[in-house]
Formats: C-alpha cells, sequence, structure tokens
C-alpha cells in the first residue's frame, strides 16, 4: 500500500458523489440478492435460518477502519471483494463439481446473478479508488486464502453457506462504507482547504 501513497494527492479529492452513489445503489441491490440467495441455498439443503457457522472471517483484509484515509478505505473493500469473488467462484465450481450441475433453476440463476452484481461493484470500486489515489488499482495477492474447500459433503456444504454470508458481510461493509464517503470527502476537501491557506498565509 505504501508505494500507492508516493503520488502525494489527496484522498478523496476528485471523487463525485454520482460516482459513490452508483457504487452504493449496485451494492444495496447486491445485498438484496445475497439475502435472497442465502434464503434459497437454505431452503435446498434444508437448513434452519439459525445454521450455526464459525465466526471467524474467510476474507484476509480487515474492514476499513474510520481512521484511514478515503483511499485507503476504498483499497481495503476493494480487496476484500475481490478475494470474496474469487471464495465465490471457487464454491460455484465446487458445487459443480461435487454435487453436480444438474438442472438450472432459481437457487443457480440468483448465484449467477450474485456473481454478476459483485463483478460490477469491484468495478464500481475499483474505479472509484483510481479517482482518489490517482493510479490503478492492482490486484492483490490471494496467496494464504482457504479456496480450496472441504471434501466431506456436509461440510462443503457449511463452506459454500460460509462464503455466501461471507458475501454478505462485505457487502453490508461496502454499503456502510460508501454511504459515509460524502461527509469523509467534505471533510478532507475543508482540511486540504485550511492547510493551503495556511501555506499561503506564511509566504
Amino acid at each position: 500500500m505504501a508505494a500507492r501513497r508516493t503520488r502525494g494527492m489527496t484522498g478523496g479529492s476528485d471523487l463525485s458523489r454520482t460516482a459513490v452513489a452508483r457504487a452504493t445503489a449496485i451494492a444495496e441491490l447486491l445485498r438484496y440478492e445475497c439475502s435472497i440467495l442465502l434464503e434459497l441455498y437454505r431452503k435446498k439443503e434444508s437448513f434452519t435460518a439459525d445454521v450455526t457457522v464459525t465466526d471467524s472471517r474467510l476474507v484476509s483484509v480487515p474492514p476499513p477502519s474510520s481512521q484511514l484515509e478515503t483511499r485507503d478505505k476504498l483499497w481495503c473493500l476493494h480487496s476484500a471483494l475481490l478475494q470474496c469473488r474469487s471464495f465465490l467462484e471457487r464454491a460455484i465450481a465446487k458445487e459443480e463439481e461435487q454435487l453436480g450441475g444438474g438442472k438450472k433453476g432459481d437457487y443457480e440463476t440468483q448465484r449467477k446473478m450474485v456473481k454478476e452484481r459483485l463483478s460490477l461493484l469491484l468495478i464500481n470500486t475499483g474505479e472509484l479508488f483510481k479517482t482518489a489515489s490517482g493510479v490503478m488499482v492492482l490486484t492483490p495477492s490471494l496467496e494464504g486464502l482457504e479456496l480450496d474447500g472441504p471434501t466431506i459433503l456436509f461440510e462443503l456444504k457449511l463452506w459454500v453457506y460460509r462464503i455466501f454470508e461471507e458475501v454478505d458481510y462485505w457487502t453490508k461493509m461496502a454499503i456502510t462504507t460508501l454511504q459515509a464517503l460524502p461527509s469523509v470527502i467534505a471533510k478532507e476537501r475543508a482540511r486540504t482547504t485550511r492547510v493551503r491557506s495556511t501555506r499561503s498565509a506564511r509566504r
């Protein structure tokens, strides 16, 4: 991340409210689609709504801290969503491989929709990061992630469910982070203006 800070740009200085609002709307729609996917999967596997999975996170990126600058929040968010997509793609492949493709129904259609919406959100968060930092988004390393999944059938089903919950968790995090950006950007602009005014007064 340090290499991305060498441009000397103020985080969020050129972000438009329209771009942030568009990304937020995509995240909110993905959140809704995730809830439907989770419901369909529980129904498909006869899971109860309170089915227990491990509390630990699959994604290795920590949630964006309020202390971070806008560009760093966006980098954390984008990196986490990218890992989510890798897990989701692996879950889909595992289901096809271990459980068989079978006929395509509502669940498969919804799963495909979530993947496509997640990819669209990634494009938008990537563009927001590029605008905020002035550099292109580099693909974070996926090394160390548990992408293989278990081999025991029931554990595999829980693992897939856990991945869907992880996508849902980070979609909520995306909504929270993106909704807060306009006020954060305004504060950063005000701080930058004060610094420039102080420097001008000293000259």
